[in-house]
């Protein structure tokens, strides 16, 4: 496995353009920085199963792997129960 870092970007506002994408802009110049080789950035819309082909991409050539944007109050953004079910891992109420 490539020990590098991969920033996924997840959004269809994204991905269509609608807004400018300045967090992978800031992610990557910090990575950099950090001396973090990242050789790939993605963007993929709000979809689980695209989501999760972009992850299954993804683990295979990077080490560690930055997401950003679909975190979102809309009804769209899935991103948070996409990788919790990706990743086999329960969603909790939180910190207690």
């Amino acid at each position: 496995m490539n020990r590098s870092a991969e920033i996924i970007c997840i959004g269809t506002e994204l991905l269509l353009g609608d807004i400018l994408n300045t967090n992978v802009q800031f992610l990557a110049q910090g990575l950099a920085q950090l001396g973090i080789a990242h050789y790939y950035q993605t963007v993929v819309g709000d979809n689980p199963a695209r989501i999760q082909q972009v992850l299954d991409v993804a683990c295979q050539r990077s080490q560690l792997l930055i997401f950003t944007g679909g975190l979102g109050p809309t009804p769209d953004d899935l991103t948070i129960e996409t990788l919790a079910d990706y990743f086999g891992v329960p969603l909790g109420s939180g910190p207690r």
